[in-house]
């Protein structure tokens, strides 16, 4: 089995059923608690276009050509990307694959120039929390009071460590994912 990533778009035809179980999971977990429309208003809030290059980018995590997670950014501030829609399929989960596509994130956001990562997730959804904590992301609430009060929940991460080693290499980072095979 082979593991690689795909730096496309959400209209990929790939990416539908990544957009898809998303979709169901938020709704799975909060309903209409944010809108009325559910997550499809909020997985379209932002154009396709917000998460292409120079300012952001969308990725796939492809197993034997197979959508079995993505990740995506787009600009948030000067230096600052906001990271969305980090995702696994639900078979696959705990296997470390939100990780590898967290990591690979934080890699391309830094090819493109950012040193930091903002992100939300929501307060029903504690393997996320988990997942940004035990990965360097500093929670911008305190972890200690009841999720819900917050709703969602910010976090943050310099990753100007990144970009300095690329400039330390004498040039930018490459363009090549971080992950060509992963078994």
């Amino acid at each position: 089995m082979s593991d690689t990533f795909a730096y496309t778009t959400p209209l990929d035809p790939r990416a539908k059923p990544l957009i898809d179980q998303l979709i169901y999971e938020y709704d799975s977990r909060y309903g209409n608690y944010f809108s009325e429309e559910g997550a499809a208003a909020e997985l379209n809030r932002y154009p396709p276009e917000a998460f292409a290059p120079p300012h952001g980018n969308f990725v796939l995590l492809l197993r034997d050509g197979e959508t079995i997670g993505g990740g995506a950014f787009k600009h948030y501030d000067v230096g600052t990307a906001e990271f969305k829609r980090i995702w696994t399929r639900s078979d696959l989960r705990r296997r470390g694959l939100a990780r590898t596509v967290l990591l690979e994130l934080e890699a391309q956001a830094a090819r493109q120039g950012y040193s930091r990562i903002y992100l939300t997730t929501g307060f029903r959804q504690p393997e996320a929390v988990g997942l940004y904590l035990t990965n360097g992301y500093t929670a911008l609430f305190d972890i200690e009071a009841d999720p819900e009060t917050y709703k969602t929940l910010p976090f943050e991460k310099d990753i100007s460590h990144l970009v300095a080693s690329a400039a330390l290499l004498g040039g930018p980072l490459p363009q090549e994912p971080l992950l060509a095979n992963h078994p």
